[in-house]
């Protein structure tokens, strides 16, 4: 496949990706919201913990819209389309760049003697986890900010949890007398009447890089350089699963020939792939999320990183195992979703791409023939 065509998978993957990213965004925008949520394990009894369970994503859903309207589950879209744009434009191009690099070495290697001309599976996994380093470096930035905007409210009523209880110690703590007892409820009345404040993407990169300077646009590079290997362990499932149900219904059928699957069979198995590399990597989501949110989420130091191996310690000790998994559902929901969306829609793109084109030239064609 030439480059014109690795552009054409490029941009049909950010247009797919785009379309996708639209109708899946308010279960993003809850995911990473459950996956910011930090509460240390309570104690119920002696030698046990019990966490505080996480409200489900159609309950934080109602209640985004019921405090923040319908605003408040696209926030970040903006960045967020523009991201998804680029990283699936940026990720399709190379992933065709270096695809046609392997099979021009397979190609060379079978004219040589050596091998039968097919890129083999680990040529493959090494294909797309170049494609998916270089997409992750150039676009960490983005999904930093992404990141913000989604917590934003989070943040700020994380802000003001702290402020009513610094109050009611002060109240606490008072002469008790009445003028005394007057401004401390008037203080706590006007934090009860804040709104959430508007916060755009310049807001959220001013605030990220006055708190670390540029490297702050790449928090999270560690997990998410990492998860890259999800592609690569999702194609591996799809792959040994597909080769495996070819082989069974060659051996089932009387010809023995019979190593098509079917449509449906093609949809579960890309379903199937997902879902498995989603779970084996979802920790890594999670601890990413958490590096690029604002850390006064976390309220007390505990629950604050300073870098990865920082966040998996204090997660594993303070919140327990099951912190690596919070939201994993609605992510399931909402990735596998927006995977399928983004295949189909692709995958028309091209045809549509690879039909003008043709029209094209046999329309260049006939006008040469009539000169």
């Amino acid at each position: 496949m030439s480059n014109s065509n690795a552009v054409a998978n490029g941009v049909a993957g950010a247009g797919g990706g785009i379309i996708a990213q639209i109708i899946t965004y308010p279960l993003q925008t809850v995911n990473t919201r459950q996956q910011t949520e930090r509460r240390a394990k309570r104690v119920s009894a002696p030698g046990a913990t019990s966490p505080t369970p996480t409200a489900s994503a159609l309950v934080q859903i109602l209640q985004v819209i019921k405090n923040e309207g319908w605003g408040g589950l696209y926030s970040g879209l903006k960045p967020s389309l523009f991201g998804t744009a680029a990283s699936q434009g940026i990720y399709y191009y190379f992933y065709q760049v270096f695809k046609n690099k392997a099979e021009s070495i397979a190609n060379s290697r079978k004219n040589k003697g050596r091998g039968d001309g097919s890129v083999g599976m680990f040529s493959w996994l090494v294909v797309a986890a170049l494609a998916g380093s270089l997409n992750v470096l150039f676009t960490n930035p983005i999904w930093v900010l992404v990141t913000r905007m989604q917590t934003h409210t989070q943040a700020e009523r994380k802000i003001r949890e702290e402020r009513k209880e610094s109050l009611l110690r002060e109240l606490a703590n008072s002469d008790q007398s009445s003028t005394t007892l007057t401004l401390l409820h008037d203080k706590m009345a006007e934090l009860d009447s804040l709104k959430p404040t508007p916060y755009g993407t310049m807001h959220a990169a001013q605030e990220v890089y006055s708190e670390a300077g540029i490297r702050g646009f790449w928090k999270g590079i560690i997990p998410t350089l990492i998860m890259v290997c999800n592609p690569s362990i999702q194609f591996m499932i799809y792959e040994t699963s597909l080769n495996r149900l070819k082989a069974r219904g060659a051996a089932s059928s009387k010809q023995g020939s019979n190593t098509t699957a079917t449509a449906l069979e093609t949809f579960l198995l890309g379903a199937v792939a997902k879902l498995g590399a989603t779970v084996s990597t979802y920790p890594l989501l999670v601890v990413k999320s958490r590096l690029q949110a604002k850390q006064e989420i976390g309220g007390s130091s505990s629950l604050r990183y300073s870098g990865t191996i920082d966040a998996i310690i204090k997660m594993i000790r303070y919140e327990g195992l099951s912190s690596f998994y919070k939201g994993m559902s609605t992510k399931i929901v909402q990735s596998v979703f927006a995977a399928s969306l983004l295949f189909m829609i692709k995958e028309e793109l091209v045809k549509a791409y690879v039909l003008m084109s043709y029209k094209s030239r046999v329309f260049l064609s006939s006008l040469r023939k009539i000169k």
